[in-house]
């Protein structure tokens, strides 16, 4: 399996987490899953009343500078551990 094909599973995967995934969490993932989907950011910094959109661009900026492999094998161990910790808890 190739690493895009393993990361394509894992981000389905990752719809699967449980409600109890921290927002920190989801946040990691969804900045390496844009770095790796669209690369570095290329849109100016939401406005300081757009709470949420702001934090998912501070979350996507903190991977400037990733390649496209790298943060798809980071999403992919970070999903991975998320599953994990998921299944211990049970």
């Amino acid at each position: 399996m190739s690493l895009k094909e393993e990361f394509e599973e894992h981000a389905k995967l990752a719809k699967t987490l449980p409600d109890t995934t921290t927002n920190e969490n989801l946040l990691i993932l969804y900045g390496l899953y844009k770095q790796a989907t669209v690369g570095n950011v290329n849109t100016s910094r939401p406005g300081i009343f757009n709470q949420r959109d702001r934090a998912k661009w501070d979350a996507w900026k903190a991977n400037e500078g990733k390649s496209c492999d790298e943060a798809m094998s980071d999403y992919i161990t970070k999903v991975k551990q998320l599953k994990e910790e998921a299944a211990a808890a049970c």
